[in-house]
């Protein structure tokens, strides 16, 4: 059997529970640093990666490792690499992006992009005996470089959209939490399905709903394609099977305790839309507005409209003595004024009173978040969503 050689990317601060994810999925594990985790497997793993991994932001097949200290060695590694097993003929090709670290003898990432698409082009053009590749109204094979040192890195792209982009989420608000770093904080903060879970900031539901794909064990995945579909290791009979298997896990009958709520009503309004769109796009269906889904009705998150101050556990059935509130206020750019955001954090003592003994996580750009919300973290870790810097404060008990 074929083996891979793999990288999946991540939010910065998330490479420990990805590399768990992965763990689960039977790949053997290379290594990890900075937002990403290296791993070897073989084909049906590439699919179970793609289709149901949470945290993983992008999948890319490392299909050259070597050194170079210059640009005449890394034209030679770039064209040596066998680019022909991987590309078909016919399609075009973009040298992406190129990520060069401060301790690389190589420097300027243009002229790296432009060195490695001329000797990966050069290599097919050879091989499919042609003058130039494809470049308009065709499929783009999607190359990044990544330079550490004298050690470079060349992946092909094989998630196509980032697997952040889930299918399920029409309208996010003002800069909204991407779902892989929603899932991140989840596994981060230790949720478990059999606790109650309530995010009293719940915007457009993403924790919400990936805590609900969690619970239910739905592959994040399974409505979307992917780019790997297009290169010639591709096996659809093969991504069909992986499919079947991950639609079969899905058990919507499990007991669930997750809520949210906002002060607006048209985010809540959209939380609700976005959780019947993530059930029916597991199905392959599309839900218009109204319409049922698969799960019974009390098996569902709730969302309601209520101000963070006056948020409680809604009822004994939902919330027992001990839960989870994880949550992303709103924060100065977002509120477009940072007074309004600190009014914020300070008012969120209220939580102490209406959920003790519940664990608090929050995610914040705000380095200060603690002395406005007058009580120090059991622990805070950096975190990135998206191009953003972030701080998760986890408080174990609040009261």
């Amino acid at each position: 059997m074929k083996m891979y050689k793999v990288t999946a990317l991540c939010a910065l601060g998330a490479e420990k529970v990805l590399s768990n994810e992965l763990k689960r999925l039977g790949v053997a594990l290379k290594g990890s640093a900075f937002g990403r985790v290296h791993f070897e497997c073989n084909l049906e793993q590439i699919y179970g990666a793609l289709i149901g991994l949470r945290t993983a932001d992008r999948i890319m097949l490392d299909v050259a490792v070597f050194p170079a200290a210059n640009f005449d060695e890394l034209f030679e590694g770039a064209r040596g690499a066998p680019w022909e097993d991987y590309i078909p003929r016919g399609m075009g090709l973009i040298v992406d992006k190129a990520r060069v670290a401060k301790n690389s003898a190589m420097k300027g990432v243009s002229a790296i992009q432009a060195q490695v698409n001329k000797a990966v082009a050069e290599r097919l053009m050879s091989k499919f005996h042609i003058r130039r590749l494809p470049e308009d109204d065709v499929p783009q094979a999607v190359v990044r470089v990544h330079v550490d040192g004298t050690t470079v890195r060349i992946y092909l792209d094989i998630t196509g959209e980032p697997l952040f982009k889930r299918g399920y989420r029409r309208e996010g608000g003002i800069a909204p939490l991407r779902e892989t770093t929603a899932a991140s904080l989840l596994l981060l903060a230790g949720w478990k399905r059999k606790f109650p879970l309530y995010d009293p900031f719940c915007g457009s539901g993403t924790i919400a709903i990936e805590a609900a794909l969690f619970a239910w064990d739905q592959a994040p995945g399974l409505g979307r394609k992917f780019a790997f579909g297009q290169f010639l290791p591709a096996d659809s009979s093969l991504e069909k099977k992986v499919r079947q298997e991950a639609l079969n896990k899905i058990d919507y009958t499990r007991r669930i305790r997750i809520a949210g709520s906002d002060a607006d009503a048209g985010a809540v309004r959209i939380a609700k839309a976005n959780l019947q769109r993530a059930v029916a796009l597991a199905r392959g269906t599309v839900v218009s507005t109204g319409s049922t889904t698969v799960v019974p009705e009390e098996a569902l998150p709730v969302f309601t409209q209520v101000e963070m101050k006056y948020a409680t556990p809604l009822g004994e059935q939902i919330a027992p003595p001990l839960g989870f509130i994880i949550t992303n206020p709103p924060y100065g750019r977002r509120l477009g004024d940072e007074a309004d955001a600190q009014k914020n954090y300070s008012e969120m003592r209220h939580l102490k009173k209406n959920f003790p003994g519940w664990k608090l996580c929050c995610i914040t750009e705000d380095e200060g978040f603690e002395t406005y919300f007058g009580e120090k973290a059991s622990s805070c870790k950096e975190i990135t969503n998206g191009p953003e810097r972030a701080y998760f404060y986890q408080y174990e008990r609040v009261q």
